[in-house]
């Protein structure tokens, strides 16, 4: 499992520079079974990290990019005819049928389009025509939005957001970072090619990774632990809506994740509190008065671990 983790950031961060939070969420959520949201400004190489990753794996990748007009079918296929003398009706398959789904710009198609998405993403299959079509496996969606943009949006509902394993922000790179960018190969203005990046794994490997996953050690305290903290969210004077009990089940899954990529059997305090933001910042929802103050979802989550006592 750390060969695994160490073998994809390197490959990733050949056409990558500076995002290795992003990669270690992307893996984490693999090797769970979850699904992630990546949020931040247009150029910040959002596209690039996913497809980078998906290359490392060996999977099957596609890149859907999300529009007003989009239909629920354009992502989960339609029953059509097909070829052939008989001309009979079949379903034909769209772009979900995948291991790894780009959604570019989830928020600028419409809330029906968003749920026959999301709800392949809960289900693991898609049904048309009454018909249940299971999904490959391993299958992840990574999803996109511009938090900068809010016209022509659909911004997702709170029950829809709380369906994502991990929201991952997605920053400026560091003047560091920038500069080591800028030493890449390029083509003009086009990025470094996905021809640098070597497949490093398999999609076996990722549902092995799951079985070993679910085999790392959780005491009675750590358990404790993850309930506290996000019961604490629901606390919060700034916090109108806490965590649920299925954001529980993922902050679990997350701690496994990273317990397991770092080579250990057994989880710390540490793995969950180095889960919480990604998995709990989503699930959030803050007072009007709090965001007046320009508080924030992060800054909710420090103060609920900070307030938590921690496991020794």
């Amino acid at each position: 499992m750390r060969d695994l983790s160490t073998n994809v950031r390197a490959e990733v961060a050949k056409v990558v520079v500076g995002q290795e939070h992003v990669t270690d969420v992307l893996l984490a959520a693999a090797v769970v079974g979850g699904h992630v949201l990546l949020e931040g400004p247009p150029g910040v190489a959002k596209t690039l990290a996913a497809s980078a990753f998906a290359r490392t794996l060996g999977v099957e990748f596609r890149r859907v990019q999300f529009t007003p007009d989009m239909l629920p079918s354009d992502i989960t296929g339609t029953v059509t005819l097909l070829g052939g003398a008989g001309g009979q009706l079949g379903f034909r398959q769209g772009p979900i049928f995948t291991n790894v789904l780009l959604a570019d710009e989830i928020n600028r198609t419409p809330p029906k389009t968003q749920a026959a998405l999301l709800e392949a993403m809960q289900e693991g299959h898609v049904t048309v025509d009454g018909t249940a079509h299971p999904l490959p496996q391993p299958f992840i969606v990574i999803a996109t939005q511009n938090p900068i943009e809010y016209e022509g949006t659909y911004p997702l509902p709170e029950a829809q957001l709380d369906r994502f394993f991990a929201k991952v922000m997605v920053g400026y790179p560091s003047e560091i970072d920038e500069t080591r960018m800028l030493r890449l190969a390029h083509h003009g203005v086009a990025p470094a090619t996905l021809d640098h990046v070597a497949t490093v794994a398999t999609g076996r490997d990722i549902l092995d990774a799951r079985a070993a996953v679910d085999a790392i050690t959780v005491s009675d305290d750590l358990l404790r632990y993850v309930t506290a903290v996000v019961r604490r969210t629901r606390e919060l004077p700034s916090v109108s809506l806490g965590a649920s009990p299925r954001a529980a089940v993922h902050l679990l899954a997350a701690a496994r994740a990273i317990a397991a990529l770092a080579g250990r059997t057994f989880v710390i305090p540490e793995d969950v509190q180095t889960s919480a933001p990604a998995v709990l910042r989503h699930r959030l929802l803050l007072r009007p008065e709090a965001e007046l103050e320009r508080y924030t979802a992060d800054d909710a989550l420090r103060a609920a671990l900070a307030t938590v006592t921690v496991p020794r």
